[in-house]
């Protein structure tokens, strides 16, 4: 069964708020721990330190990456960053020391549940160069060429319109701006069932596409120095209950590219 692109973004956007309201991962399963301790554990398998984990704002870090975007963007500071899909904030605080006073990280997130808890957590924890907007990184509320790096962890995937996706992401990025990304990519077919399911939907599964496919719409989109940084297999048993038919497809990738 084909699923529509509204279809999709609503299982999507229901699911997550769901996630944050009850603190839980997106990948929560009946043999999971605690949200709390369960997104920690996913953000170290996917490469965040301890200390990454433990410097941003509590209930940020809902466990829902498949890489370390921050580490690999190469910040400095005064960047304009922006963050696609930011959920609660969490790479929006890493980044924040990163670009310090001059600069300014901006996430954007369709949950309104999400954009709500990462507004929270910044004016508590005195996040003063942080911004987070409601909008769909089909069609981004951000101006024209007016961001240094694009950031972005396991969410493009979700998204049934991905070349709009990296259309817009050109469209804001100043000449010269870098968009560096993890993501889930696949390595072959899904089977069928997880093509057709909510929790895979969710869980950034049943929306990956093949790697070259997802690479050429970046280039596509009119970027230039397209390159995988590195590539791993996805622990998609560690995660996923009942997943384990997709562990040999899915595999993590860190992409960078350049507009020009």
């Amino acid at each position: 069964m084909k699923r529509k692109a509204e279809e999709i973004k609503k299982i999507v956007k229901d699911g997550y708020a769901k996630a944050v309201t009850q603190n839980i991962s997106c990948c929560s399963t009946s043999s999971c721990c605690s949200g709390v301790d369960q997104a920690k554990n996913i953000s170290k398998k996917v490469g965040y330190s301890d200390s990454e984990i433990n410097a941003v704002p509590e209930g940020s870090n809902l466990g829902f990456g498949c890489g370390n975007p921050v580490a690999i963007a190469s910040l400095k500071k005064g960047d304009v960053v922006l963050d696609l899909g930011s959920g609660a904030g969490f790479d929006v605080f890493l980044a924040s020391p990163r670009v310090g006073k001059t600069g300014r990280v901006i996430g954007v997130d369709m949950t309104p549940e999400m954009v709500q808890k990462a507004r929270v957590n910044a004016e508590k924890c005195n996040y003063e160069n942080v911004e987070f907007r409601l909008g769909e990184i089909e069609k981004l509320p951000v101006e024209d060429n007016s961001i240094d790096v694009i950031i972005s962890n396991c969410v493009i995937n979700l998204s049934p319109n991905k070349e709009a996706v990296f259309k817009e992401a050109h469209r804001v990025l100043k000449s010269g701006g870098k968009l560096m990304v993890s993501d889930l990519v696949l390595a072959k077919d899904l089977p069928k069932e997880l093509k057709d399911s909510i929790e895979a939907y969710v869980g950034c599964l049943a929306g990956t596409i093949k790697k070259d496919r997802y690479l050429k719409l970046i280039t596509m989109a009119g970027f230039d120095d397209v390159e995988v940084i590195s590539e791993s297999s996805y622990p998609v048993n560690a995660m996923f209950d009942n997943f384990k038919a997709a562990q040999d497809a899915v595999v993590s990738i860190k992409v960078s590219a350049v507009k020009k």
